[in-house]
């Protein structure tokens, strides 16, 4: 059954929020605010320089997404596009849906100019090292620091 690649809509808000909550729950084990969730979701489709979701359809049915968000880079002049809150639901898993989303990602990413495509993932996460390597991705030299705000 063919894949189709579109652009999230708001309609799809209740699917993207629960799909970000399974994928926090299944790669990090955290149970994510679902109020806060609720709003971040939405708050790309409220101010687009945000970034964007791609929802991947089978048979007109959702069946996964991912969200893009740019980062300028001042020695390279331009974006990178980072990859984030990738999720395929357990069915459609192994299936190609994933590499669909990452090719209409890699051929928008070029159309636009960007310099480069980056994601994060577990250390731990070796299944989607692998996954990520095998779409031509290599692991770089950075390490990823955190620091929360007060809210």
């Amino acid at each position: 059954m063919p894949l189709t690649i579109r652009p999230a809509l708001p309609a799809d808000l209740a699917a993207l929020v629960e799909w970000n909550a399974s994928m926090a729950w299944e790669t990090e084990h955290k149970k994510l605010d679902l109020a806060t969730l609720t709003r971040g979701v939405n708050g790309v489709f409220e101010q687009a320089q945000r970034g964007f979701y791609l929802v991947a359809e089978r048979d007109g049915e959702p069946v996964g997404s991912l969200l893009v968000t740019r980062e300028w880079s001042d020695w390279r002049c331009g974006d990178f596009w980072w990859v984030q809150s990738v999720y395929v639901v357990p069915a459609a898993r192994r299936a190609g849906v994933f590499r669909a989303l990452y090719a209409e990602v890699e051929q928008r990413a070029a159309q636009s100019g960007a310099v480069g495509l980056r994601l994060y993932v577990e250390t731990e996460n070796r299944h989607a090292q692998a996954t990520y390597e095998g779409l031509g991705m290599q692991r770089c030299h950075y390490f990823m620091y955190e620091m929360p705000l007060p809210a």
